[in-house]
């Protein structure tokens, strides 16, 4: 039987996931790259998955709030910032799952851009969904050789009163997500 983890940042991101021939695990990683690094390192140490899928919450500024993106391409905006010191701030995560061959079927691919602000307003930063966990995450997967892929949903447009949004919009992102994976197969 295949372990899946589902990781999520806070409780009400917290979805139930059925899917079929799988054992499915969930952490709760907090918010910031930090907790969501030691918390899923213990997690991976813990569970020893097969595949982690982090489930979340995002803004965005170029699409629509609703919209569910699909990320395996993960950037460090806090690195990102400081390019001149040549450090490594992008990941992707698309090889390892098309090795293994999960989540093949899975569209609405997007970007992932990460940082330890709730950004409320436009950055100099790209991406098509702006978090604050899944670079870490993905990192940490890539370390440990383990597949990863993000599943965001758009609660907010950035710099149109974020917080507010997003707090509103927990319950359609828990139902968005949902439905996302209910139509979705691992493998």
């Amino acid at each position: 039987m295949l372990k899946v983890l589902i990781t999520h940042a806070v409780n009400d991101e917290l979805i139930t996931v059925n899917l079929s021939g799988c054992e499915v695990k969930y952490v709760r990683t907090g918010i910031g790259k930090v907790k969501a690094t030691i918390r899923l390192m213990d997690a991976l140490a813990q569970e020893r998955p097969d595949v982690v899928i982090n489930l979340g919450t995002a803004g965005t500024v170029d699409h629509n709030v609703g919209e569910v993106f699909v990320c395996r391409h993960f950037i460090d905006r806090d690195l990102q910032k400081v390019g001149c010191l040549n450090l490594e701030h992008e990941t992707d995560s698309s090889s390892l799952l098309e090795e293994k061959g999960y989540c093949c079927d899975w569209k609405c691919e997007g970007v992932c851009n990460t940082g330890d602000s709730f950004l409320t307003e436009t950055a100099d930063s790209h991406g098509d969904v702006f978090d604050m966990e899944a670079y870490a995450q993905a990192q940490v997967c890539q370390m440990k050789n383990i597949p990863f892929i993000a599943v965001k949903y758009v609660t907010d447009k950035i710099g149109e009163n974020s917080i507010k949004h997003w707090e509103d919009k927990l319950a359609d992102a828990r139902k968005g997500l949902s439905d996302f994976l209910n139509n979705c197969s691992l493998i």
